[in-house]
């Protein structure tokens, strides 16, 4: 018996939504983890070399994907929706060696582009950290091909096991890594005044020249991480794991000509690609803006940029010249934070994209309108309170997971620009789940125009925000939430248009934003009241706690919950006899 035939011919929305959204908060913690260690270990200068390396990754890991994964996922469902399983294994065969290619070639650019790129931002000493994660590229680029095959039969379990792969590589190899190199570094300093080669006037000296070496280091775990998750998705397939038996293979129609697949598979990559390509361009570019504005008001105006920070912004930093990758790195501190509320509704989005293709293609309104309300409500139900309690806890939660001496001053900092970035997740992370299922009722090229349309606002608005010294980095969140607010409200309204279905936003929206705001009111009220007898960290795991119970307990009394989608998690009916015990549900 096969494996899909022991667990079920696929996994719902919301089953496939648990496997890699448990999955995802543990990949995002260990992440979370290994971002918080190396912060405290290098400061603020250390975490802006190290997100510097993944603003050019992400444009070249665009352009080596090109949308392949999603259209892959998406051919793949509607194959299975109409049980052409010859045409699945032939969807897979085609697209290895596109990635490789692809993956070749954008692996070599990287090496190449990156010491144009660190010339572009002035910050010369990040080419370790680029050239250690080149590599990646050309690994996580074909391990796309394997997840969005697995992804499209709706089995989310390789992708999730091979990203806790990735997740303890990085964090256990790239965090000993990098602190055996910082160590060995500083060590031959004290000892002989040198650090490889290099004759260092002072320890702060000194660590300006280890630290990138230090950074390049932890990078090789990420590299590693994802050349281990490669070999056990090879190895998965190898095996069989699609579920797909010799009886569907036999009994399955012929597969349609090479040309048509490999036609429908680019016609339908283009658009998807396109838009992850605007995407990354414009970080990419809104990370040079907010780098290169940064520094010209360091070199014009320096004194009204340090007025904004006093004495936060330490001597050596001024003096060496790189200001502007120590608040880059600052911003990176609150940017960790919202990275794992955004990776958890990516989750959403590729769970949601096979769920509603399935329901669109076979023409089941009902369905596709129970699919979409559920894609939608889940969203909201993690976005909305994780925005809300991150602004009003800013300060707390970074004072909280950035406790070391030497990153106080860069933690304060973040949580200024957490208590905004706050409001900004909430749209950036909603955002994706919704073009998501635009997509995936045959609009690929809407995602495109309004990401580019959101991108350009963005750049617009980071471009003059960042340039004034009293807002500085604090601009690129407002370009943020400009930008992904106008995709948000224009892409819901375009799935509503397409599909001719008009959710209760009422149960979807309303609801659980009043349940949001009881969680902010109490997260905020209780950090006050725990904070005048508790020190400070214990007052805020209280707070949040005490928050989280509050919003479970608001959550229920509004409804905001419905019974259909807890009847579609592992053990439903029994988690929905106990709440209709207590008059929980309806």
């Amino acid at each position: 018996m096969s494996e899909k035939q022991k667990t079920g011919k696929a996994q719902s929305f919301l089953k496939g939504t648990m496997v890699l959204g448990g999955s995802m908060i543990v990949v995002k913690l260990m992440g979370m983890v290994y971002k918080i260690l190396l912060s405290n270990m290098y400061g603020g200068v250390g975490t802006g070399l190290f997100n510097s390396a993944y603003s050019l990754y992400g444009i070249l890991f665009a352009l080596s994907n090109a949308g392949f994964p999603i259209a892959i996922a998406r051919m793949v469902s509607e194959s299975a929706a109409h049980k052409r399983f010859r045409e699945i294994k032939q969807i897979h065969r085609l697209s290895v060696p596109i990635f490789v290619v692809a993956g070749l070639i954008c692996f070599l650019a990287m090496v190449l582009g990156s010491f144009i790129y660190v010339r572009v931002i002035h910050a010369e000493n990040a080419i370790f950290a680029l050239l250690c994660l080149s590599p990646t590229i050309f690994f996580a680029c074909l391990m796309s091909v394997y997840r969005g095959y697995f992804e499209g039969m709706r089995n989310m379990v390789p992708t999730a096991i091979s990203e806790i792969i990735e997740a303890v590589f990085k964090l256990f190899f790239g965090f000993t890594a990098s602190s055996l190199t910082l160590h060995f570094c500083m060590d031959q300093y004290e000892r002989e005044g040198y650090v490889l080669g290099t004759k260092c006037a002072s320890e702060a000296e000194a660590q300006s020249v280890a630290i990138p070496l230090a950074v390049g280091a932890a990078i090789t775990g990420i590299s590693l991480g994802a050349l281990f998750g490669l070999v056990y998705l090879i190895i998965r397939y190898r095996r069989g794991s699609d579920g797909i038996t010799v009886e569907e293979l036999r009994c399955s129609p012929p597969s349609r000509p090479n040309k048509t697949i490999i036609n429908t598979l680019v016609r339908t990559a283009i658009p998807i690609g396109l838009g992850s390509i605007v995407m990354s361009l414009a970080d990419m570019v809104d990370n040079t803006l907010v780098y290169r504005r940064i520094d010209h008001i360091m070199q014009t105006n320096p004194d009204a940029l340090l007025n904004v920070y006093g004495s936060l912004v330490p001597d050596e930093v001024y003096y060496s010249g790189n200001t502007h990758t120590y608040l880059a790195g600052c911003y990176s501190f609150a940017l960790t934070l919202m990275m794992l509320v955004t990776s958890i509704t990516q989750v959403f989005s590729v769970t949601a994209l096979p769920s509603v293709t399935n329901a669109w293609a076979s023409g089941d309104k009902t369905r596709l309108k129970q699919s979409i309300e559920t894609v939608l409500r889940i969203t909201v139900l993690v976005t909305l309170p994780s925005g809300i309690g991150m602004s009003v806890l800013a300060e707390p939660i970074l004072s909280l997971i950035y406790s070391g001496p030497a990153v106080a001053n860069e933690a304060e900092i973040g949580s200024k620009v957490l208590a905004v970035m706050g409001i900004s997740v909430i749209f950036i992370a909603t955002s994706t789940p919704i073009c998501s299922m635009v997509q995936a009722v045959g609009r690929v090229d809407v995602p495109l125009k309004l990401y580019s349309i959101g991108m350009v606002m963005k750049i617009v608005v980071n471009y003059i925000l960042v340039g004034i010294p009293e807002i500085n980095i604090q601009g690129a969140n407002v370009g943020s939430i400009v930008c992904y607010g106008f995709v948000t409200v224009v892409a819901m309204f375009t799935l509503c248009r397409l599909t001719g279905i008009i959710p209760d936003f009422i149960s979807i929206m309303v609801k659980p934003l009043l349940a949001a705001i009881v969680c902010g009111l109490t997260a905020y009220f209780s950090e006050i009241v725990y904070d005048a007898f508790l020190i400070q960290k214990a007052a805020t795991v209280l707070a949040v706690l005490t928050a989280i119970v509050a919003y479970i307990i608001a959550m229920f009394l509004f409804r905001a919950v419905k019974r259909e989608d807890i009847l579609q998690m592992p053990k439903g009916n029994k988690i929905v006899k106990v709440l209709e015990k207590h008059k929980l549900i309806r």
